[in-house]
């Protein structure tokens, strides 16, 4: 490792150890109790979390995790692991590549441990998270420099804090979706598309990403340099790209923000009113893609492939489609070769 001249450190948000009540609740306590996640004061934070979320949630959670299991794991990590040697295998011989979770295993800290006086010139650090959040950018580069910050020897550092609009990004998810967009591959004519982010308080965007210059209005629906950190023009920008490389025209898709937890207000519009009107207005047929996501997990697999899958049905919908993610993709793999290249 020590003649290697580069280290890079790929990082995506972590899962549980095993699909048990014990490990799902260890993990959402770890996730939940991030000051960058749920932002209130502490102990509200860990009454919260310690008292209702994490006892409450888990068991329903842990039940999600038992159908996305898979014989060789998470496919959150496994996907990693192969995207980590795919990648250092594309890099060559002057560069390490290493996957790491922000929360559970394999750690931060634990990985960053095997940089740690190695003789490496210069540390590259890729979050793995299209568009920028607090929550989950934020958090994750806010960890590696606690860590980093003890070194008695510092290397050069470069922090990638977004890559939501990076071409081979685009590129490598209209490729997968492609094969259901064109008709003749799949037999069905798709009436509309969906595009679902996860959701983020709205106090999170106004606070950190608009600087309080806009109401979360049309201003953060199109992207430019006022909001250039924030999270739902990012997810605007990443969904017309896709759409344009597509072919998708505007009237055709939708976007839309799922996961909100709680009674506050989330970013608007929500999935599961979205999917419901559709229905409603007779849509029968819907492709919907998870952009937010570099690799298939809970919140795809799971939350939008069979739980919106059942809500859709139920309100009268009938061919509902979620479109895989990136996961070891070969358009991907390019795609975070040029970024850490261009570091």
């Amino acid at each position: 490792m020590s003649k290697a001249k580069t280290a890079v450190l790929i990082i995506n948000l972590g899962t549980p150890d095993s699909p048990s009540v014990k490990d799902v609740r260890r993990y959402l306590r770890e996730f939940l109790m991030d000051r960058r996640v749920i932002d209130i004061p502490f102990w509200r934070r860990f009454f919260l979390i310690h008292g209702i979320i994490a006892p409450f949630r888990a068991p329903e959670s842990a039940k999600g995790y038992q159908q996305l299991w898979t014989v060789e794991g998470s496919p959150l990590k496994v996907h990693g692991q192969k995207l980590e040697a795919l990648l250092d295998r594309e890099l060559g011989d002057d560069y390490v590549v290493r996957l790491a979770m922000r929360y559970q295993n394999s750690s931060i800290e634990s990985v960053l441990s095997q940089f740690e006086n190695k003789g490496f010139k210069k540390l590259i650090i890729v979050p793995l998270y299209p568009q920028y959040a607090s929550s989950s950018t934020g958090s994750t580069l806010e960890e590696v420099m606690r860590v980093v910050r003890e070194w008695e020897v510092v290397p050069e550092i470069k922090l990638v804090s977004q890559f939501f609009n990076h071409p081979l990004f685009i590129k490598a998810f209209a490729e997968i979706a492609s094969s259901y967009v064109i008709p003749a591959k799949v037999g069905i004519q798709y009436q509309h598309y969906l595009f679902s982010y996860h959701g983020l308080p709205e106090r999170q965007i106004l606070k950190a990403s608009c600087d309080n210059y806009c109401r979360l209005g049309d201003c953060c629906s199109v992207y430019h340099s006022k909001n250039q950190y924030c999270y739902r023009a990012q997810c605007f920008e990443t969904t017309r790209l896709v759409a344009q490389e597509l072919g998708i025209k505007k009237e055709q898709y939708t976007i839309c923000f799922q996961s909100r937890l709680g009674k506050e207000p989330w970013i608007k519009p929500y999935t599961d009113e979205v999917i419901k009107d559709l229905a409603r207005r007779g849509v029968k047929k819907v492709l919907v893609f998870s952009p937010a996501f570099v690799a298939d997990c809970l919140e795809t697999t799971i939350e939008i492939g069979h739980e919106y899958k059942k809500l859709f049905q139920e309100h009268g919908g009938e061919q509902w489609q979620l479109v895989e993610s990136l996961n070891t993709h070969p358009l991907w793999v390019q795609c975070l070769k040029e970024i850490v290249l261009h570091a």
